[in-house]
């Protein structure tokens, strides 16, 4: 019986030890790639410190074309109604129909049915 507890015991120990090797070496892992994400950060503030000084300009300008679209949108409503023939009589138009005729389904061809009058 005490042999058997002893066996238990170093079973228990070995599979602790196991887990702890295994998530060990998976934290040793997750720690590299936040290491490269943290390079990675720290390239992407320098490059973007270049940009800083030009941002407000690029936001100046950017309120400057935003305030203008409606002005841009009205005047070229304006050159298309100007442009644009209207008709004297408005022409009635029959309903559209298809260009082949009545549409067959394309499913019976998936399973293989072929209906009568059809090939």
């Amino acid at each position: 019986m005490v042999f058997l507890s002893v066996v238990d015991i170093v079973l228990l120990i070995a599979g602790l030890a196991f887990f702890l090797y295994v998530l060990g070496t998976q934290l040793a892992r997750i720690a590299t790639n936040l290491e490269e994400c943290a390079e990675l950060v720290r390239t992407i503030r320098s490059n973007a410190e270049v940009i800083r000084p030009g941002l407000e300009h690029i936001n100046r300008t950017g309120r400057v074309v935003a305030g203008a679209l409606p002005l841009l949108y009205g005047m070229a409503e304006g050159i298309v109604t100007g442009v644009t023939p209207m008709p004297e009589q408005p022409v009635e138009r029959p309903p559209a129909r298809p260009a082949m005729g009545r549409r067959r389904s394309r499913m019976h061809d998936g399973v293989g049915y072929a209906p009568a009058g059809h090939s």
